[in-house]
């Protein structure tokens, strides 16, 4: 199921939660899933559309409301001094940059920031993350094995904590979303 749906799923994975998918992409692809140049392409892509996809809802939806919230938090206030001072500089490494990476293009979509220059460097910057990203996994793969085989032996035991991971992340977004909305409530 992962050699079919793999590279798909890590294209959604790389637009929507990033750096971890795509480490875990470049493992994969050490384990001889998938090959490394498709993890790379496949991240590479997912962050570019991704980032188009806020940049556009930045440029064609700024005056809605749910982009005057995002426009209300300090950090959306960063990324704006942030393009002021460093423009292409900062279109570049935003995705590299903690906390920056979705509020930063949707913020870029309400400035005068041009669509083609946005694109240009998007596309640049999201080749180079896909490829540095990608390939973190697939280096530290080999030791990523190791660790695993000597603290976790059983196949079983390896399922389990995977299963253990995916409720908490969950559970973690859950909560995450019900705090957000809260907050908007008040």
């Amino acid at each position: 199921m992962i050699q079919h749906y793999g590279l798909i799923a890590l294209f959604a994975g790389a637009g929507i939660e990033g750096e971890t998918v795509v480490v875990a992409g470049g493992l994969l692809a050490h384990k001889g899933l998938f090959s490394l140049p498709g993890a790379m392409a496949a991240a590479a892509a997912g962050s570019f559309v991704a980032d188009q996809i806020f940049f556009s809802l930045g440029r064609y939806f700024r005056d809605k409301p749910w982009v005057r919230r995002a426009r209300a938090k300090p950090i959306f206030e960063r990324a704006l001094g942030l393009l002021e001072r460093y423009p292409i500089g900062f279109i570049f490494a935003f995705r590299f940059i903690y906390g920056f990476r979705t509020i930063s293009p949707i913020a870029i979509g309400t400035t005068k920031v041009s669509t083609k220059l946005f694109v240009v460097i998007n596309l640049v910057a999201a080749i180079v993350w896909g490829i540095v990203f990608t390939g973190i996994g697939y280096l530290f793969g080999h030791s990523f094995e190791k660790l695993i085989e000597r603290f976790l032996p059983d196949k079983h035991a390896i399922l389990i904590v995977g299963c253990v991971i995916v409720v908490v992340a969950v559970l973690l977004g859950l909560w995450h979303w019900w705090r957000g909305r809260r907050t908007q409530a008040a």
